[in-house]
C-alpha cells in the first residue's frame, strides 16, 4: 500500500526489510523526478518529492514495489562490508555479561562472531540500527537512559546493535568503543553505514 505523508511525500508500505532494501536500490539507481529525499524502514520507505506531482510518482512507485517484491536471482546485490574495530570495555559490559548468563568474554565472542546488515537509519544523523544481533544478546535498554553517551560508542538493546555517530543521550547498553568515524558531514553520503551495508565487529586492544 502507498499512503500520503503529509504534502510532498508518499509512504511505501514493503512489509519486510529486505524489500525496502530491495525498493531503495531500484529507486536510487533510477530516481524518479522530483524525488529530494529516500529514506528505508524495517517495513517501508519514505520517498519525498516536494512541488512534485504525486499521481505519477504513485504510480512509478507501485511498480517499482512490485519489482522488488521479486526476489532477484541470487538473493539482493552484493553491498558493502565494514569492519569495525571495537575496544570492549563499555560500562555495561559486565551487566550485559550477567542479563544473559554469559561471560564478558563469551559477550564478545557472540557480538563479534556474526555478521550484522544496517537495517535503516533513525534517531540521529548516522544512527545505524544493525540488525541480525546473536538472540542471546538480546537484552533490554537500561531502565534510566544516559544524558550523554560518547560518538563511538558500541552498544546493544534489543534485536539491535548500534555505533553512536556522535554524542548523544542513550540508554543503550554499551559494550566499547569504536575508533572509527561513521558519520562525517564532510562525506559522500555522510553516514558510513547506510542501509544494507554489512557490518562485522572486530576485538582491539586499547590504544
Amino acid at each position: 500500500m502507498i499512503r500520503l505523508a503529509g504534502e510532498h511525500a508518499l509512504l511505501v508500505e514493503t512489509g519486510s526489510l529486505e524489500v525496502s532494501h530491495r525498493l531503495d536500490a531500484l529507486l536510487r539507481a533510477a530516481r524518479p523526478a522530483g524525488v529530494t529525499e529516500i529514506v528505508p524502514g524495517p517495513a517501508a520507505v519514505l520517498v519525498s518529492a516536494p512541488g512534485t506531482d504525486l499521481a505519477p510518482l504513485r504510480s512509478r512507485l507501485s511498480q517499482l514495489l512490485e519489482a522488488a517484491r521479486l526476489p532477484a536471482p541470487g538473493g539482493l546485490a552484493p553491498t558493502a562490508t565494514v569492519t569495525v574495530p571495537v575496544v570492549y570495555d563499555g560500562a555495561d559490559l559486565d551487566d550485559v555479561a550477567a542479563l544473559t548468563g554469559l561471560s564478558p568474554a563469551e559477550v564478545v565472542e557472540r557480538h563479534t562472531g556474526r555478521e550484522l546488515v544496517a537495517g535503516w537509519l533513525g534517531f540521529a544523523p548516522g544512527f545505524a540500527y544493525l540488525t541480525g544481533l546473536d538472540p542471546a544478546l538480546h537484552v533490554p535498554r537500561l531502565a534510566t537512559p544516559r544524558t550523554s553517551v560518547p560518538a563511538g560508542s558500541v552498544a546493544i538493546a534489543g534485536p539491535y546493535s548500534a555505533v553512536y555517530p556522535s554524542a548523544s543521550p542513550g540508554g543503550w547498553r554499551l559494550l566499547g568503543r569504536s575508533p572509527l568515524t561513521v558519520w562525517d558531514v564532510a562525506a559522500d553520503p555522510p553516514a558510513l553505514l547506510t542501509p544494507g551495508t554489512r557490518v562485522r565487529f572486530e576485538a582491539i586492544a586499547a590504544p
